[in-house]
């Protein structure tokens, strides 16, 4: 980013600098580590190098049993947790200072977990006959790997993980038959959410940190500023723009927020942007980065495992909702911005499009391979290792850009590090799924909205998102998955049996997803008012209105599944393209109560009830909602065309 401050002073506010790692510490648990320096920092520093070395080696070279590498590759992080966060956050400040007990910690749960990778063999022929030491050693690693979730991640996840334990003992099962299942067994700690994590995820988190060093997001930001700056309300749109590229390899909102927010907030706000909108814009843009293909906050490959559906499938089946998503957030800010007089940056902020592109589109070329290549049938892991190549051939074009020694250990270092987080919360969420496999309670819940729904779809969908909402709160975007295709998909697909599996996943992850901006836990709203110095619960409910289509867009899933391009002909596609983008028009300004001028009330009901007509897939209700929206445009556009006055673009 120093590049573009440098190039493009007018495109950043001249004082009040971001402590982003401030920002990060505060809102995000996985910023909040250790402070070390001189060799203690050099021994932690190439702790996490190794790390993401020992990551190539197990899933490019090895070929150890699946328990073995998920064990060994849990273990790692245990320790590395304990190593790198303090039990509370303001211990965090103090230099060089791990606390007795927390070697200690980490070292017997990383023993627990060596444990088993050493007597895999005999623990396998044992079962559930297990004895008291191994019971022993299962518990103390469930116990101690919740310490390390609590710690990296926060409770929301442990509450939800302790209840489901809770409930396993209430229906009955025995002490050692649930320590059996959630520790020694591919449906627990160890389950598929830290297989996925342990392959495809970590890998695509340290292509991340690769692509960080070559200043990608800078650039991002840049192509943006060249393509909409010059608009009405440019620096919101460019905010949409860079964190909609952005979310094309980040895996957090808190991170992207923080991210670009610390540079387009900032610039909304010179451009005359109430600081509660500016934030609420980015923190909006920001948590649709997680619903962007083709990483999607890495619960793509998560999906492809628990659907069964290709990888490849479910990143095409992305691409129009996150479209739709971000049209939807960008005709906001648009009606916005005419509302309040914005107008774009001045001609000499903006970059020339094509000779930035020609100077740094080069950049792009890690992502290129990366989509090439599993579109062609590569596995994620060996896509992701030659976008990682990738990057680093393409850093070497450039000086400004070239990964020495340094940078190339410190990708190594943030990669390893920004995967204890996700690896923390994934094998917490694995005991959520163990639980589940061993009781059956999704039936049972499924059978309790049924009731509470009267049978009625659309009821029944609605408490489905509620229940998403909450079970999201504060968890990040990997495991919130887990938890939502575990308890709740599978509701959507009791309740309403015709309902494709990929919609169903997808109806539950969107919902889990904007839980990152919908009050009062909306953590991504709390990092961008941090930055813009407003009011967070403020902010979180502009983002919220913000990001209306998210919470539209899943409904659409369910009701025409066609949308996400499975079976869909291609008179299917422009019909939905078009009515959804008309839909969205409508929404956008109604919500905002302004189009090319005020709305009345009246209009404004009328503009929100037209486009939501659009949702479902029949013809009549198409026709009717256009005829209702084409009148509120002519009553908007006509009357200033009669009056021969100049129509604003």
């Amino acid at each position: 980013m120093s590049e573009l401050k440098n190039t493009h002073h007018s495109f950043h506010e001249p004082s009040g600098q971001v402590d982003v790692d401030a920002v990060m510490a505060e809102y995000d648990r996985e910023a909040n580590t250790r402070h070390f320096h001189g060799v203690p920092r050099v021994a932690v520093r190439y702790l996490l190098a190794a790390f993401s070395l020992y990551v190539f080696y197990m899933n490019l070279i090895s070929v150890w049993p699946e328990q073995i590498r998920r064990a060994s590759f849990v273990g790692l992080i245990v320790f590395m947790a304990f190593v790198l966060y303090p039990a509370k956050k303001r211990t965090a400040k103090r230099n060089n200072y791990i606390p007795w007990y927390d070697l200690i910690l980490g070292l017997v749960g990383a023993a627990c977990y060596f444990y088993y990778v050493v007597n895999f063999a005999d623990l396998a022929v044992k079962a559930t006959r297990i004895s008291q030491w191994d019971m022993l050693v299962g518990a103390v690693g469930v116990v101690i790997t919740a310490e390390v979730c609590r710690r990296v991640v926060g409770l929301p996840i442990l509450v939800v993980a302790s209840a489901f334990i809770g409930y396993a003992f209430y229906a009955g099962y025995s002490l050692r038959r649930i320590v059996y299942t959630l520790f020694y067994t591919l449906d627990g700690v160890i389950g598929t959410p830290i297989g996925v994590c342990s392959t495809f995820i970590v890998l695509f988190i340290i292509l991340g940190s690769f692509l960080e060093k070559t200043n990608i997001g800078a650039f991002f930001i840049e192509i943006a500023n060249s393509i909409a700056g010059w608009a009405t309300g440019g620096p919101a749109k460019v905010a949409v723009i860079s964190s909609a590229l952005e979310g094309m390899y980040s895996g957090s909102s808190v991170a992207n927020t923080v991210g670009s927010g610390s540079i387009t907030i900032p610039v909304m706000k010179k451009a005359g942007y109430d600081k509660d909108f500016a934030a609420a814009v980015e923190a909006a843009a920001s948590t649709g980065g997680q619903i962007m293909p083709p990483i999607m906050g890495a619960a793509a490959f998560l999906m492809a495992e628990m659907t069964g559906v290709p990888y490849s499938m479910i990143v095409v089946s992305a691409i129009f909702p996150a479209v739709l998503y971000f049209a939807g957030i960008f005709l906001m800010v648009h009606f916005e911005a005419k509302k309040t007089g914005l107008k774009g940056l001045p001609k000499e902020a903006i970059p020339n499009f094509f000779k930035l592109f020609l100077k740094k589109g080069y950049l792009f070329l890690p992502i290129v391979v990366l989509i090439v290549t599993m579109s062609i049938g590569y596995t994620p892991s060996r896509a992701a290792c030659l976008a990682i190549l990738a990057a680093i051939v393409v850093s070497m074009f450039r000086k400004d850009t070239r990964l020495e020694p340094k940078a190339f250990v410190d990708a190594l270092e943030n990669g390893a590090k920004n995967t204890i987080g996700v690896a923390a919360a994934c094998s917490i969420a694995g005991i959520i799924v163990g639980v589940v496999s061993l009781t059956g309670i999704g039936l049972k819940l499924a059978e309790g909205l049924l009731f509470l729904s009267g049978g009625i779809d659309l009821i029944a969908l609605f408490l489905t998102m509620i229940a998403c909402l909450i079970l999201g709160m504060g968890v990040p975007t990997t495991a919130n998955y887990v938890i939502m295709a575990t308890i709740t998909a599978p509701i959507i697909l009791k309740l309403i049996p015709e309902t494709p599996v990929l919609a169903a996943h997808f109806f539950v992850f969107y919902f889990g997803v904007v839980a990152d901006i919908t009050p009062p836990v909306a953590l991504a709203a709390y990092a961008g008012a941090a930055i813009s110095g407003g009011n967070p619960i403020r902010t979180g409910v502009i983002a919220t209105r913000l990001a209306i289509t998210a919470f539209i867009i899943p409904y659409m899933f369910v009701l025409n599944p066609t949308m996400l391009l499975v079976n869909a002909t291609f008179g299917q596609i422009v019909q939905f393209t078009l009515t959804s983008l008309i839909g969205m028009f409508a929404i956008a300004g109604g919500l905002e109560g302004y189009m090319n001028t005020k709305l009345p009330v009246w209009q404004r009901i009328l503009a929100v009830g037209a486009g939501l007509m659009m949702i479902e897939p029949r013809l009549t209700t198409d026709l009717i909602g256009i005829i209702i929206i084409a009148i509120i445009v002519a009553l908007q556009y006509g009357i200033k065309i009669g009056k021969n006055k100049p129509v604003t673009a």
